[in-house]
């Protein structure tokens, strides 16, 4: 057991009273030489939120303080719910006065407040652990003696004091970024100085750069990482090659959007003497090029996961790798670990896996347009050009349907939101917004990825062994009641809902209700009703996916939990086996790595939506006074979101419903007239006009056009 492990177990299990580092060196009897790095250890597992020193410098696990400790969610209206570190512990309410100077995205511990009563838990912020947001990037209004920073990003919630000094010659109307100086207290706003100016907040580019700069990320590698970078060979030693198994062979093909030049994964299918299928997926060999705890794993860990804005890529990991050595272009040979699965079509049953590292070289790069246009359309002159291929074409095919009919039977939960793209000129306006389609060609590889993911975590998870799972809580019991008691307006209602719920019977309802005038309604408070998925150690399954062991293993190109996953796996693979120290070493790094790309994920999540976001609004910059039709997306006290076709969506403010005083009734998500009992609902279709777009604040003004 590591003193980690001991230390931990003794403070929960053992220890009768909160205890002092002293007490705690006497307890396990240091000896003088080790006290340094036993204080280490205690300063570390406190950064982690294992361990909570109180006033009195006396050291328990959290729980023992009636403390939990996570991460704050923050909103633009100021209240924020913490998300806490074990994933099987509902969300907790966190009023904007029970704040006490955290920001969004920040580690904190927080208590449950006694009085707290009612359907859902609240807390108070006790304690700060880590503080993320040590730049922030708005606009720059000037005063004559000091200024303030608006942030772009809303869940900051803070304007930023900066004083006259600190200015740095910013000028008003200009985007800039600021370091934070002072954080912010119960009722005291932040202060910083200026540390960059980004240009006008209306000139050319400028929207973008600051979403990126929010992120805190460099747009380059350093010169230091280039260097690296250059050092590595752009040849497969034969020594290596004569390490792994030799599958150059074996068709294979890779399938991926048109745009796509980081190729993270190849599938191959083969048809067996018994009539079993085998699927192989064939997973680029990252760690071979990034070695643990190098200066390009210490970057790839920091970025986190590559961040496809409406514009550009942010990749994890330097070009040469991300788009040459790693990506899995065709007609080259890679290095890869491949995960095998047997599977017996009738009924569909997973007979036999294997996972090994491997050589491989993909026959074609397909698009998912050419596998839908061969699939479906029976496009003849494709189906000649890729006609040694398209048999195996067919046999995914039919795999593809056996698997995704197998995991809805079990219960898995399919939105079918729609997905849209902003096209730009060279400019980088909006020209305009297209939907995606998604259709069997990107089902069949999500259906492949999900069966090689939950292939990988099964096989750990029955070793034993530190690892990072893919988690999904179920959603909290009283969200579900009001969830239930919601769809008891149209006519449905949750099966089983007792003490728990089964992802089936969501499933259900979203079959029940798809192609009816609710469907987008109740799907859209369906998933504002769960939680999100995170990175664990913890494995509690996978709510949404109906499954028990899930994991990230597919994409260790884009996504660092993958590449360290895929370290674990080869050295299971080359060894048999983990040296007690190694697990130790993960016992210790894993839960950090989990927690820190659960961070950079949402942060990335953000950016993404903030940059169509912004496109949107643009692209209907020269749209006011025209009308549309759309559907009600959302309800608050002071008005009604409206979404439009292309998915843009606007405000309509109640004060610009004329005809009556609206009232907002929560239990029917509904917005309710005084004297003529009209009711604007949230799905309803209504027709709107374009009266404000504002650029700066991201926001379009829409007001109702009476019919008749």
């Amino acid at each position: 057991m590591s003193a980690r492990e001991r230390l931990l177990n003794f403070l929960s299990q053992d220890a009768e009273k909160p205890m002092t580092a002293k007490e705690l060196l006497d307890y396990f009897s240091v000896k003088h030489q080790g006290h340094k790095e036993f204080l280490k250890l205690l300063e570390k597992l406190k950064s982690e939120g294992l361990l909570y020193e109180n006033r009195s410098g006396q050291l328990a696990i959290p729980e023992k303080f009636n403390l939990i400790s996570g991460r704050i969610q923050r909103t633009s209206k100021g209240f924020a719910f913490l998300l806490p570190d074990d994933p099987e512990r509902e969300d907790v309410f966190i009023s904007m006065e029970d704040m006490n100077g955290a920001m969004h995205d920040d580690k904190v511990f927080v208590r449950l407040l006694a009085s707290s009563s009612g359907k859902r838990s609240a807390g108070e912020v006790i304690d700060i652990i880590e503080r993320v947001n040590k730049t922030i990037v708005g606009n720059f209004e000037k005063n004559q003696n000091y200024g303030f920073l608006v942030p772009d990003n809303s869940r900051i919630y803070y304007d930023i004091f900066i004083p006259g000094g600190k200015i740095n010659s910013a000028r008003d109307g200009q985007k800039v970024v600021v370091e934070i100086t002072r954080w912010p207290e119960k009722n005291r706003n932040p202060e910083g100085k200026v540390i960059e100016v980004l240009g006008y907040k209306d000139d050319s580019g400028v929207d973008i750069k600051a979403i990126i700069r929010q992120l805190n990320l460099p747009g380059v590698f350093s010169k230091e990482i280039e260097r690296e970078v250059e050092k590595i060979p752009d040849t497969i030693p034969e020594e290596e090659i004569k390490e792994r198994k030799d599958l150059r062979d074996l068709p294979m093909v890779t399938i991926d959007g048109e745009d796509a030049k980081d190729l993270d994964d190849a599938v191959s299918i083969e048809e067996m003497d018994n009539g079993n299928l085998r699927l192989g997926v064939h997973i680029a060999d990252v760690s071979y090029y990034v070695k643990e705890d190098s200066i390009l794993d210490i970057e790839a860990r920091e970025r986190g996961t590559s961040i496809y804005l409406v514009d550009r890529v942010i990749p994890m990991l330097p070009q040469k790798l991300s788009n040459g050595l790693c990506s899995l272009n065709q007609g080259e040979e890679k290095l890869a670990v491949s995960a095998f699965m047997e599977y017996k079509l009738n009924p569909l049953k997973l007979i036999d896996s294997e996972i090994n590292t491997s050589i491989i070289k993909t026959n074609y790069r397909l698009t998912y347009n050419e596998v839908r246009k061969m699939l479906i359309d029976k496009e003849q002159d494709l189906i000649n050009k890729y006609s040694d291929i398209f048999p195996d074409l067919q046999k995914m095919n039919n795999l593809r349907a056996k698997l995704r009919k197998d995991r809805f039977e079990n219960g898995s939960i399919d939105f079918d939101f729609p997905e849209v793209k902003v096209k730009l000129d060279k400019e980088g306006k909006a020209l305009e917004i297209v939907e995606i389609k998604h259709g069997i060609a990107e089902q069949l590889i999500e259906e492949f990825m999900i069966a090689a993911n939950r292939m990988i975590a099964e096989t750990i998870y029955w070793k034993d062994i530190p690892f990072i799972y893919r988690v999904h809580d179920e959603p909290d019991y009283e969200r579900m009641l009001e969830f239930n008691e919601f769809t008891h307006n149209f006519g449905y209602h949750l099966k089983g809902i007792k003490n728990t719920i089964h992802p089936g019977a969501l499933q259900e309802m979203l079959v029940k209700v798809a192609g009816k005038e609710e469907e987008r309604l109740i799907s859209t408070v369906l998933l504002r009703s769960m939680k999100k998925a995170i990175y664990s150690t913890k494995n509690i399954g996978h709510f949404g996916l109906a499954i028990n062991n899930y994991t990230h293993f597919t994409s260790p190109i884009r996504r660092y939990p993958d590449l360290m996953i895929h370290r674990i796996i080869k050295e299971l693979i080359l060894k048999g086996y983990m040296k007690a120290d190694r697990v130790e070493e993960l016992e210790e790094k894993l839960p950090v790595v989990a927690d820190y790309s659960s961070l950079r994920e949402r942060k990335a999540m953000e950016a993404e939506r903030d940059s169509i976001d912004l496109k949107k609004v643009e692209y209907m910059k020269d749209k006011v006074g025209k009308e549309y039709i759309g559907i009600i997306s959302g309800i608050i006290a002071s008005g009604f979101f409206v979404e439009l076709k292309n998915t843009v969506e606007g405000f309509v403010h109640v004060e610009n419903l004329k005809d009556d005083y609206y009232h907002y009734t929560q239990e029917q998500y509904a917005m309710i007239g005084e004297r003529t009992k009209k009711i604007y609902r949230l799905g309803d279709k209504v027709k709107i006009k374009v009266t404000r777009v504002n650029l700066n604040g991201r926001k379009i003004d829409f007001t109702i056009v009476e019919e008749g």
